[in-house]
């Protein structure tokens, strides 16, 4: 597993041992910023059941600002630590070790409101709907913030009232994009 774009392009990232995390493969993401633009200069990041880190590290190789990731499990949140380290990308970046559920109501708390939110729980949970429901709940998202979800094929996935929903598969994953319904998908963000 590489960053495929950006600053650190063809850095290797460490994985979780086993086959508890289930890192997100580096075509899926070359064809995830493909689709939101190859920069992501100045955004704030948020990363949901994190995993390795490698959709936010990805982010930040490409001029993200900042980036939040939230992850429960112990051994992720090492790798997580781990990747950021050997990319140097310390300064910017926060570990947040919990379940999601949990934090984000304390980060909605803070009042710093996300530009690019990657949520890619267990296709197990089925947790997507509701993890978009609870980040809008939240106050997370900023006016122009944009949520990707990564679920299973046979997960139903509903825009909110006043967004749109874009959807690509890839074998048994689907990538769906989420925003604000101004017919924005048209033309990515530079």
């Amino acid at each position: 597993m590489r960053i495929v774009g950006g600053e650190a392009r063809g850095r290797t990232l460490r994985a979780v041992p086993g086959n508890a995390t289930r890192p997100t493969a580096d075509r899926v993401r070359q064809s995830l910023f493909d689709r939101l633009g190859q920069r992501c200069d100045g955004l704030a990041v948020l990363d949901l059941f994190a995993g390795t880190g490698a959709l936010a590290l990805e982010a930040l190789s490409r001029g993200a600002a900042r980036a939040t990731l939230v992850e429960h499990d112990r051994k992720a949140c090492e790798i997580i630590e781990a990747n950021i380290e050997a990319l140097g990308f310390g300064g910017r970046c926060a570990v947040v070790r919990g379940e999601v559920a949990s934090a984000l109501p304390r980060l909605g708390k803070e009042g710093r409101p996300f530009d690019l939110v990657f949520a890619d729980p267990p296709y197990a949970l089925h947790a997507c709907q509701l993890t978009l429901e609870a980040l809008l709940l939240c106050g997370l998202l900023s006016p122009r913030g944009r949520v990707v979800l990564e679920h299973d094929k046979r997960e139903p996935l509903a825009a909110p009232s006043g967004f749109a929903l874009e959807q690509r598969r890839h074998g048994d994953t689907v990538v769906a994009i989420v925003e604000p319904a101004d017919g924005r998908f048209a033309s990515p963000r530079r």
